[in-house]
């Protein structure tokens, strides 16, 4: 086969391999450009904080955050904190292969814990156009999802709007209680960073950009030292 067939295939290898990661990010999309309609944003603030962004989690704590009134550089140190993991799975992709300079920039951006996940467990080797089809496709769904969710936002009643934001909750119970059910150790993380946040907010010693910040550092040291030498 020649050089551009393998491309081929490997392109469309990771656009199907992308497409059950496109339906898991719809709704939670959906949810975020309804969220977006209830803070008032633009139908172009919208789609560009999903278009720059590209972070589930981040972009629901951002949102939350400049609704408070945080500040933007607390924004930018927390979101920095919350994606310091991007790192590590950077580069244990890049250790399962060589990717042309060019292209690291567009593979690197599309990194999702989801899209890893695919990539990392794929027996084949990794190759650019797989990569790059499993990325764009994933995020394609968080883009068309958001917009879905601004465009039904408009139409919405105010109460159901904000009742959807349960899903970012319902989503992270789901990546949590499998772990907790093998060990109870995995949720002593969450729970240390959630104890912290709760009482830095009945202190009301710093702002909530801060209250976030310092219960992501507690919970990450939490792990460190329960799973230090692992």
């Amino acid at each position: 086969m020649t050089s551009s067939g393998l491309k081929l295939q490997g392109l469309k290898s990771g656009i199907t391999a992308g497409i059950p990661v496109f339906i898991g990010y719809f709704p939670i999309a959906v949810t975020f450009g309804l969220l977006a309609v209830s803070a008032r944003l633009s139908l172009a603030e919208t789609f560009g904080f999903s278009a720059i962004v590209f972070a589930g989690a981040s972009q629901f704590m951002g949102l939350t955050m400049v609704l408070n009134g945080t500040g933007a550089g607390e924004i930018v140190l927390a979101t920095f904190l919350l994606n310091f993991r991007h790192f590590l799975m950077s580069a244990s992709l890049s250790s399962r292969t060589s990717f042309r300079k060019g292209i690291i920039p567009f593979i690197a951006f599309g990194i999702t814990d989801e899209t890893f996940s695919v990539s990392s467990m794929r027996e084949e080797a990794l190759s650019h156009s797989f990569v790059l089809g499993l990325n764009f496709t994933a995020y394609a769904g968080w883009l068309s999802g958001t917009v879905a969710g601004f465009v039904a936002g408009n139409f919405l009643p105010h109460n159901l709007r904000e009742g959807m934001s349960i899903c970012l909750y319902a989503m992270f119970v789901a990546l949590l209680v499998p772990a907790v059910k093998k060990s109870f150790r995995a949720g002593i993380p969450a729970l240390a960073a959630g104890l912290c946040n709760s009482l830095l907010a009945w202190c009301a010693f710093f702002g909530s950009g801060w209250n976030i910040i310092i219960s992501i550092l507690v919970g990450s040291a939490a792990g460190m030292i329960l799973y230090r030498g692992e």
